[in-house]
């Protein structure tokens, strides 16, 4: 019986399967970071043989849920600023990356319990989002919307508030409040204003 390649793609239902995995996962590992694979497996509606071929242990599934939903929101900056002005790209783009940081903040103990162990693999770093926030503040600045010169370190660190909200209260307008100052921050001596 031949096997795929490791590098083929996946076909159409293979790929449906893994990101049902991932969207259980995600909601699963944030409620409880232990909780069983079986347990992903079954919500998923998968068999253990499809979930273990996509993610043959915790770590794998922690760390590429990580990667998938970090690349979720940096792939966001390109479709917002296709379909949008920069100045809004950039405020919905915040809103995503807010939702980002509230699942990651769940997720926090479940990276942890696997990136902690000794010889265990390295956090994936935020390479995709800090590029993702330099395009959208390019863009904002190249129209004239926001300050010139401001850099996605910058950025991060204007937004680093973020992390102090705790996910299980009711966080969205304390998200909203503290991006519609950072975008009034950003605004200020834009040119074209």
């Amino acid at each position: 019986m031949n096997q795929p390649k490791k590098d083929a793609p996946l076909r159409s239902d293979a790929l449906r399967n893994r990101e049902r995995i991932l969207h259980v996962a995600m909601a699963e590992l944030t409620q409880r970071p232990d909780v069983p694979l079986s347990t992903i497996a079954r919500k998923a509606g998968v068999g253990q043989g499809t979930f273990y071929r996509n993610f043959p242990h915790r770590e794998a599934l922690v760390l590429e849920l990580y990667r998938y939903e970090m690349q979720q929101v940096a792939d966001a900056a390109a479709e917002l600023l296709a379909a949008r002005a920069p100045e809004r790209a950039l405020r919905e783009w915040m809103d995503r990356l807010a939702r980002f940081a509230m699942a990651k903040a769940g997720l926090a103990d479940a990276i942890r319990l696997v990136t902690s162990a000794p010889g265990g693999p390295a956090r994936p770093g935020p390479a995709p989002v800090l590029d993702a926030a330099g395009t959208l503040l390019r863009a904002n600045e190249e129209a004239g919307t926001i300050r010139p010169g401001v850099t996605p370190d910058d950025f991060f660190l204007a937004i680093a508030g973020l992390w102090q909200i705790d996910p299980r209260e009711d966080w969205q307008p304390r998200a909203a409040r503290l991006l519609d100052l950072v975008m009034d921050g950003l605004r200020a001596g834009a040119p074209g204003r």
